[in-house]
């Protein structure tokens, strides 16, 4: 009897279940958005029926300038989309040049994503949709048929801060099956990222696939710290649990970071099969991550021998007042005698932070301390800073 009763119950369940795996199969629309035609025009499309106007907004626009945390700054522009009789809404660009750009759409005032594009990053709290037109530096970050290296989050203590706390860690192709040693690049993100930016946002991982298969870069470990002291993990992957990430949060840029970043150095090198030494060694950042490579690298000043500031955030807030920030021009020195074999400094012509990029130069070159240094178009930009990624990392190790 028993048996009997079981069956339709189970049934039942089975008929439930596959009704929720049919909503999440045809909850996107059935159209193709965005549609890259040969030409490398992109089509953008949306079914509304009912909606009274629909944009996109996204990189691939001219900029407009927008109120940020940072002041005035470089944004996407946006344009309207035709409605046809079907209900479905279409822009078409002109021809894109080679690029990851990403996009949203706002449906009368609301911004949200394409429903037929399940491809998105998260930058800080905002999330949007992406697409890659290839050739050039942007075919560096596809995926594509070259040997694949593996991206790992480890957790690693933190005596200094007093916690476990999680990292991302790319080792190269072929490390499992190897018994050689590798360099390491300390790569690290800006405010508002966490260990997931670089990875995600700095397609690292296609980046040092690709350099590495074409024996434009040497084979090395990517270590990708989060710089956030407050957490010991991204929100959503830490014991915060679930929360909106911000731009700036307590202890930002006051010194904790760059005091305890020898914790990170010594749990790669006891955990990781890498060659242990100043010559093997390269950090590099963006933003608040070139203003953490700067301090790290002099207040360590026999440490790395490579280090790259992207559109680097320079010289600390009047409020920090951490050992690290005292006698910044006397470890600059001993930084320079100590020695070092490339000192890499990039920045766009219109980033907001050019003109303290300017004050550093003209502080190293009075200083006699060298460097090299790279100017692109655009501003404060995840454009930018998968190029400088792009051009850094075949630079170190040679």
């Amino acid at each position: 009897m028993k048996k009997y009763l079981l069956l339709p119950l189970l049934l039942a369940f089975s008929t439930v279940a596959g009704l929720f795996a049919q909503e999440a199969l045809f909850r996107s629309q059935q159209i193709i958005s965005p549609e890259i035609q040969e030409n490398n025009k992109v089509t953008f499309r949306l079914l509304a029926p009912n909606a009274q106007t629909v944009q996109v907004t996204g990189d691939f626009l001219p900029t407009v300038k927008i109120e940020s945390p940072m002041g005035m700054v470089d944004g996407p522009g946006k344009v309207d989309l035709v409605k046809g009789d079907n209900g479905v809404w279409e822009f078409t660009s002109e021809p894109l040049g080679p690029e990851l750009y990403n996009y949203s759409f706002i449906i009368d005032g609301f911004t949200t994503n394409d429903p037929n594009n399940p491809f998105l990053i998260r930058d800080v709290a905002s999330v949007t949709n992406i697409f890659i037109i290839g050739g050039r530096y942007a075919d560096l970050f596809k995926t594509n048929t070259v040997p694949h290296g593996t991206v790992a989050r480890r957790w690693y203590s933190s005596l200094g801060l007093g916690m476990e706390r999680r990292i991302t860690v790319y080792t190269p192709p072929g490390y499992e099956n190897s018994t050689d040693q590798y360099p390491v690049l300390y790569l690290l993100h800006g405010a508002g990222g966490d260990e997931e930016a670089w990875i995600s946002l700095g397609r690292t991982a296609q980046i040092m696939d690709n350099l590495i298969a074409h024996g434009k870069a040497k084979p090395m470990i990517v270590v990708m710290p989060n710089g956030n002291v407050i957490q010991d993990a991204a929100p959503g992957e830490g014991s915060l649990g679930f929360y909106k990430p911000q731009f700036m949060i307590p202890k930002t840029m006051d010194g904790t970071y760059e005091a305890n970043f020898m914790d990170i150095v010594k749990f790669v090198e006891s955990n990781y099969r890498v060659k242990a030494d100043k010559s093997h060694r390269a950090i590099a950042g963006l933003s608040m991550g070139g203003f953490h490579t700067m301090h790290i690298s002099r207040y360590y000043p026999n440490t790395f021998d490579y280090m790259g500031l992207f559109s680097a955030a320079i010289m600390p807030r009047e409020d920090a007042t951490a050992k690290v920030y005292s006698d910044i021009d006397g470890t600059l020195k001993t930084q320079k005698e100590n020695g070092y074999k490339l000192y890499w400094i990039a920045i766009g012509k219109t980033d907001f932070l050019f003109d303290a990029n300017v004050e550093f130069r003209e502080k190293l070159d009075k200083m006699g301390m060298p460097y090299e240094y790279e100017e692109s178009e655009g501003g404060h930009i995840w454009r930018n800073w998968r190029v400088y990624l792009s051009q850094f990392a075949p630079r170190l190790f040679q």
